[in-house]
């Protein structure tokens, strides 16, 4: 069986040019080396194919594979993520993880929490601002959080996102809206601990694989698991295992979450508790970094015991009961 990789590597963005932040998301060579010695070490053959570009030049030379294992994030538009998916559907190429629909749904963190709180999964009340008359129509009470509505990685966070009053989220806003087109999201800010869940599997069949949570040290950024702290994790931050009722709590919220937006395979859900001590969803990853040693769903895999081959091997079964299913 043939398994193509479809990924981005960081390195060959910044060659062109872009810089540290704007490839945050993507990926090291040493994560695509990792996933493609351990498909080979389950069994699968494997086919380096690399980024979106390079897929429709390989489909249109007539190449296709058994299955493709896809952790592309893209680059341009609210789309990116769902760019690659869509092309495998389009061609009947089964492919690892959620769909375009999910993928583009939850990059936009406005509108997955729409559908989550319809749900009635508790999510932070929240805002969007895409453009600077945006900001006088947040109607919310301080302290707020403001973060960019469609990246991951921390991308635009640091000390200044949690703020107390007008001024600062005016401020706050008019420096990040011409950085992201995507637009801002401004939350009530939770001050309660920080958590993410590991999650495995699709449907009813999701599980969730251990709860971590986040402390950050006394040398990070306040108030958020931002850029900084995730780039210098060993530096700025703790992580914890934990296995108690705040955990049974997130994991209840997180796979609730997952299952409600129909996410597949394996990713993440972030948790914060709000000042009544609750848990509260925050966003979902549902194309997680990979890295064996520094990506929060690896982290919470070996702090189990699970190795990666195991989360791989996972990844893959889950993704087959879709392909036998066809």
């Amino acid at each position: 069986m043939i398994i193509g990789l479809t990924y981005d590597l960081r390195s060959d963005y910044l060659k062109e040019g872009f810089s540290e932040e704007e490839t945050a998301e993507f990926d090291q060579e040493s994560t695509v080396e990792a996933i493609d010695q351990t498909l080979q070490e389950l069994g699968f053959k494997t086919d380096r194919i690399g980024h979106f570009h390079n897929l429709v030049k390989r489909l249109t030379q007539g190449d296709r594979w058994d299955m493709v294992f896809n952790i592309c994030e893209g680059m341009y538009g609210i789309g990116r993520e769902a760019q690659v998916p869509a092309i495998l559907d389009a061609f009947n190429i089964p492919y690892t993880f959620s769909d375009p629909l999910v993928l583009t749904l939850t990059l936009h963190k406005g509108m997955t929490k729409r559908v989550i709180r319809d749900a009635g999964i508790p999510t932070p009340d929240f805002a969007i601002v895409e453009q600077e008359s945006d900001i006088d129509k947040v109607e919310l009470p301080y302290p707020l959080f403001v973060k960019p509505n469609a990246e991951g990685t921390g991308k635009g966070i640091d000390a200044k996102s949690k703020v107390n009053d007008f001024i600062e989220l005016r401020t706050i806003c008019l420096s990040l809206l011409p950085r992201f087109v995507n637009g801002l999201i401004v939350e009530t800010f939770l001050p309660g601990r920080e958590f993410t869940v590991a999650i495995a599997g699709t449907g009813t069949a999701a599980r969730s694989l251990g709860v971590m949570e986040v402390i950050l040290k006394d040398s990070a950024e306040s108030h958020a698991y931002s850029y900084v702290n995730k780039e210098f994790c060993e530096d700025h931050v703790i992580y914890r295992l934990v296995d108690d009722e705040a955990a049974k709590e997130c994991e209840e919220v997180a796979l609730a979450a997952w299952r409600c937006l129909n996410c597949r395979d394996a990713g993440r859900v972030d948790i914060r508790f709000d000042p009544a001590g609750k848990a509260s969803f925050l966003e979902v990853n549902p194309l997680a970094g990979l890295h064996p040693k520094h990506s929060d769903l690896p982290i919470i895999c070996n702090f189990q015991g699970i190795s990666f081959t195991s989360l791989i091997r996972m990844i893959m079964e889950s993704a087959m009961k879709r392909k036998v299913a066809k």
